[in-house]
């Protein structure tokens, strides 16, 4: 039975589907505990099995602020093909708030339209939670302002009256 953190991070790149999915409910019920496993738990959300994936999102869902040694593996991961890495790779790079501020421009990217509705929307909510330090992005925001989607251009709109744009 893994007793450290870093075990059950080594069982969630297991093989074997039973092993990955125990170990992603282990580190969910870790809560916030487990923000250490912030790169790997957002990665698990790739998993080609769901139950692996709707832990790994549960245990998320419990997560502060990733730690600041987290951040540029996660600006790494908010380019993922795949929707759910790169929402929770933003969502963790918008917890972090002002910390993240490097993570800006990548963000900025995924306001564009060959982005997931949710995934765009995320970023202009990451955008805002960084604040004034995203300020150079706000030519982004404004064009995802003037959005149809509504949920997008009321959410960019919210981060540029957070940024100060």
């Amino acid at each position: 039975m893994p007793e450290s953190l870093s075990e059950l991070v080594s069982l969630l790149a297991s093989g074997d589907r039973e092993t990955r999915i125990d170990a992603a409910g282990r580190l969910c019920r870790a809560g916030e505990a487990a923000a250490a496993a912030a790169v790997p738990l957002v990665g698990a959300c790739g998993d080609s099995e769901s139950e692996v994936r709707d832990q790994a999102v549960a245990a998320l869902e419990e997560l502060g602020p990733p730690p600041p040694e987290s951040l540029e593996s996660l600006v790494d991961l908010v380019a993922a093909a795949d929707p759910l890495v790169a929402y929770w790779a933003i969502t963790l790079l918008g917890r972090a708030g002002e910390a993240a501020a490097d993570a800006a421009p990548m963000l900025a990217q995924r306001l564009g339209s060959g982005s997931e509705p949710a995934v765009a929307q995320r970023a202009a909510w990451a955008l805002g939670k960084i604040g004034p330090a995203a300020q150079a992005e706000t030519g982004p925001l404004r064009a995802a302002a003037a959005s149809t989607d509504p949920r997008l251009a009321r959410l960019a709109q919210e981060a540029l009256s957070a940024i100060g744009g």
